[in-house]
């Protein structure tokens, strides 16, 4: 198995109010992928998240179906959403991967070195692709800044406390178990 690719941290944008703490997302009408995850976080900091399809997103920000949503900031960017959004909150709050996927039989049938050819430079691209995101993700916050889009940095401890307070760290644990449970903590520095 090969490393994730990296499509970025998602962040919050919002048309009406600027989110620096949890409070400011309390009735916040939220657009979020239908996943279950994600509509529990924003339910946990009090939002009211809608699941959208993301090709209906423009329109529903821009008619105000929803005031929010969130996204990575290569995707606001390319979808064109700080036309329909002020603000940007860099709340980094779900890490979005992706997979390089393919046929197993057909990778099993390849000779024992082909295959490890095919892994490194899978490795080897992610890598490259991920030091490519970092770098756009820089560049973006001021690009989307230049096309009007205000940037905030939020209260992070502030939304992590929200949700150790709100019983959405616990339910996660009670549902992956201890050993996911770890991973995760030890990776992002201990989770309340």
């Amino acid at each position: 198995m090969s490393k994730p690719w990296d499509n970025g941290f998602r962040n919050v944008t919002t048309s009406t109010k600027a989110v620096k703490t949890p409070d400011d997302l309390k009735g916040l009408k939220m657009r979020v992928p239908a996943a279950p995850m994600l509509s529990s976080l924003f339910t946990s900091l009090g939002a009211s998240p809608t699941p959208i399809n993301f090709n209906e997103l423009y329109s529903a920000l821009q008619t105000k179906l929803v005031e929010g949503q969130e996204n990575p900031l290569a995707i606001i960017s390319t979808a064109r959403l700080y036309e329909v959004q002020k603000y940007c909150s860099l709340t980094n709050h779900v890490w979005d991967a992706y997979w390089i996927l393919g046929n197993r039989k057909a990778m099993d049938r390849l000779p024992k070195d082909i295959q490890e050819i095919v892994y490194r430079e899978l490795d080897k691209a992610a890598t490259d692709e991920r030091a490519d995101i970092a770098g756009l993700n820089t560049s973006l916050r001021t690009d989307l800044g230049a096309k009007g889009i205000q940037m905030i940095d939020p209260d992070k401890k502030a939304f992590k406390d929200a949700l150790v307070k709100n019983g959405f760290y616990k339910d996660l644990r009670a549902k992956f178990g201890e050993e996911a449970w770890k991973l995760l903590s030890d990776s992002v520095g201990g989770l309340g």
